[in-house]
Formats: C-alpha cells, sequence, structure tokens
C-alpha cells in the first residue's frame, strides 16, 4: 500500500541551517527563492548559484549571498565576472561542466532546479547523482526524461519536490492519502493572454501581447508556452512522472482566474484542491521547508473579494491530444520544448509580423507533432542530452 506522507512537523527553533543551490538563479523561479533566503537568513545558506549570460545580476547575488560557488552557461561572461569578482571567496566556472559541479557542491543538501528548457536535464541529474534533495521548477527534465530522473532519484534515495503552482497543487492534495485511492488528477490553466482572442485576431498577435499574462509574472519562455498551451501539455506529461499515474487519469480544466492551482479527485468522489493568490514563492517555500510552512509576509486570498470562480473544458485543444500521446511513451521524450534556446527561436518566428498563419494552439500543437523518443539509457550522459537536442533541432521546421 503506497500513501503519500501526511501532514507536517513544525520546525524547533534548534532546527540546523538548510545549504542550498540555486540552478538559474538570475530568473523568476531564481529570484523569488532569494527573496525566501533574504526573508529567513537563519534557516537558509546559499552555497552555489548557476545563470545563462547575465553576470551583472550574478554578480550582485553573489556580494548580497555570498555563494563558494557560481557557474555561468556563456564563458564570455563568466570572464567578465571574474574580472569584477577578483578579490572575492567565490569560484566562477564556466560551461555545462561548471553548472554541473555547481549541482553536484559537496555541502548543498537541496537544488532548486530553474533552469530555463532542456538545458537543465543534465545539472538536475547530477546533482540527483550526488544525493541532493530536488526542488523542481522546471519542468522540461521531467518531460524530456522523467523515467530516467525518477529511477535516478530512487536509486540514489532523493525526493523530488514540485515547485510549479499546479504540481505542488497536487503534492499538497494527495498528502495523507492513498495513490490508489485516486480517481483523476485536475491541472488547471489560465489560458494565458491570448485564450479571448478569436481566430481573426490571433493572426496578429505581437510578442508583447502574448507576454502580457493575466495574473502570473513570469520568464519570458513560460510566458509564451502558457499563451500558446504549450505549457500546459507539458504539465500533463510532467505530472505523469512526478506522481506515477497513468495520463488517463490526469485531465486539464481551463481557470482563468488561477486562484484553484489544482485539484485532486478521489475514489468516493471527493475533490481536494489547493486554493491560493498566484504567487510563486509560496509553492517555492513550501518545497524548500517541506514539510514544514513559511509565514510568509504575502496578501491573503479572500473569496468574498474574489466572488466569482470560472472553469472550462480544455478536451479537444490539440496540444493536450498530442501531449496525452508522448507521455505513454517508454523510455526519454525528447519534446521540441527540450531544447529551449531553438524554441524560443521558433516562438519568435512565429511571432514576427505576418509570420502567425495559424492559431498558436493548433500552431504548437503542429510542432509537438514533429517530436519523438529514445531509450532512457542515452540521457545518462550528457552527450546525450546534448543529441537528442540536435534531433529536436533538426525536427523543427525551416524558416520561410
Amino acid at each position: 500500500m503506497l500513501r503519500w506522507r501526511a501532514g507536517y512537523e513544525s520546525l524547533s527553533e534548534g532546527t540546523p541551517m538548510k545549504t542550498i543551490v540555486i540552478l538559474g538563479s538570475t530568473g523568476s523561479i531564481g529570484t523569488s527563492t532569494l527573496d525566501i533566503v533574504d526573508w529567513f537568513p537563519e534557516e537558509f545558506r546559499v552555497a552555489g548559484l548557476t545563470a545563462g549570460s547575465n553576470d551583472e545580476k550574478l554578480e550582485d547575488q553573489i556580494r548580497r549571498f555570498k555563494p563558494r560557488v557560481v557557474a555561468l552557461s556563456d564563458a564570455s561572461a563568466a570572464a567578465r565576472l571574474r574580472q569584477r569578482c577578483a578579490g572575492l571567496p567565490v569560484e566562477i566556472l564556466a560551461g555545462q561542466e561548471g553548472l554541473i559541479q555547481v549541482a553536484s557542491a559537496p555541502e548543498a543538501e537541496l537544488v532548486i532546479s530553474a533552469i530555463v528548457g532542456g538545458a537543465g536535464l543534465v545539472p538536475t541529474l547530477a546533482a540527483i547523482r550526488s544525493r541532493k534533495q530536488i526542488a523542481l521548477a522546471n519542468k522540461e527534465p521531467m518531460v524530456m526524461a522523467g523515467k530516467l530522473m525518477q529511477d535516478e532519484a530512487r536509486r540514489h534515495g532523493v525526493r523530488i519536490f514540485p515547485v510549479d503552482s499546479e504540481h505542488s497543487a497536487i503534492f499538497q492534495s494527495l498528502e495523507g492519502h492513498r495513490k490508489e485511492d485516486v480517481r483523476r488528477l485536475i491541472l488547471t490553466a489560465s489560458g494565458g493572454a491570448l485564450w479571448t482572442l478569436s481566430r481573426e485576431e490571433l493572426q496578429d498577435v505581437t510578442p508583447e501581447r502574448a507576454l502580457q499574462h493575466p495574473n502570473w509574472k513570469m520568464g519570458a519562455k513560460i510566458t509564451i508556452d502558457s499563451a500558446t498551451l504549450m505549457n500546459k501539455g507539458l504539465e500533463v506529461v510532467e505530472a505523469r512522472w512526478l506522481f506515477d499515474i497513468p495520463e488517463s487519469q490526469i485531465e486539464v480544466m481551463i481557470h482563468r482566474e488561477s486562484i484553484i492551482h489544482s485539484l485532486v479527485e478521489y475514489e468516493d468522489r471527493s475533490m481536494i484542491a489547493q486554493l491560493g493568490l498566484p504567487d510563486m514563492r509560496t509553492p517555492i517555500s513550501y518545497a524548500m521547508r517541506y514539510p514544514g510552512r513559511m509565514q510568509l509576509d504575502l496578501p491573503s486570498l479572500d473569496l468574498t473579494e474574489i466572488a466569482k470562480l470560472t472553469f472550462c473544458d480544455s478536451r479537444g485543444i490539440a496540444m493536450f491530444v498530442v501531449a496525452r500521446q508522448k507521455a505513454e511513451v517508454q523510455g526519454t521524450n525528447f519534446e521540441i520544448c527540450g531544447a529551449s534556446p531553438q524554441l524560443r527561436r521558433v516562438f519568435e518566428r512565429l511571432f514576427e509580423p505576418g509570420r502567425l498563419s495559424v492559431p498558436p494552439k493548433r500552431a504548437m500543437g503542429a510542432m509537438v507533432s514533429r517530436s519523438g523518443s529514445m531509450p532512457s539509457g542515452s540521457l545518462g550522459r550528457a552527450g546525450g542530452a546534448r543529441a537528442a537536442e540536435a534531433v529536436t533541432r533538426h525536427r523543427v521546421p525551416a524558416r520561410r
């Protein structure tokens, strides 16, 4: 009998400080995580940080949080940072090997995985193999290699705590209940910035319009993913692997207000949901202090002020149909979303003036249908992940 862990234990005043690493510290999840570290300096110490190429923001974080080691994917940015941080007690690394070293920092207990796109897979696997607990904010590693991720986590005694608001809500709603009693998981979706537009209006969508999410403040890639509904397709696959639930028991419901973050229905037809105002620091904090909760200085949800919550069906959207097919592929999935730099270029092409000739929902569904799978063993090494990304790039339609 499998039962999700119940309740939470109060943290005593003598609770030791937790040492963390943040992969992707300059993005929206990374900066929100550092907000929490700043609010609770007696509970968390930052051992390592990584970024892509934003050396200026990473420098500010180094001076403020004093990590022992940092890494930038971009070697030129790392070189600039070394010059400006000369004399500071910090080791500055570069490239994927640098990311892996930071993810495997021996003193770290918890690694927050927030690197955008498929670039987060290899460092996150390195952290798992170094027996670090994982707070997973980046869904692409689980989409690309969910079986491998979970196999490695079990092999090394690692727990993966979801940070995505929807998956954190599912995680919280499963606490204390038996897996065999679950009838279905229901992920909610805001619909993103373009949901209310007509087919005609979608023809002239600009990047600026697609980046205007009605509820959440997020990075550019995930905001665009939300606008196209690519994000929800990824979340279906992520939920399948995170919770070991068949795709046939995972549904998506459009909920524009983003107040109910997700629900679990049990065999007795009762439903348990997690509600709250949209703020990523809530699920981040839960993953960081699990099984305890933090006293966050955030606004409370006032349902009398909200007054009305709306819902509609998501069935028939091509993205979810394709995602369901991919969720059951054996081995390792590598969706087009896995190659994040290429995906961003594809999005840029789609949103160039006059280039978007079909509604984004259909465009993304067509693109995902070009993805494939490869044996999970091939992603055991960094080269395998790069090979998957190369194949993905080959499958992306050529610019016309």
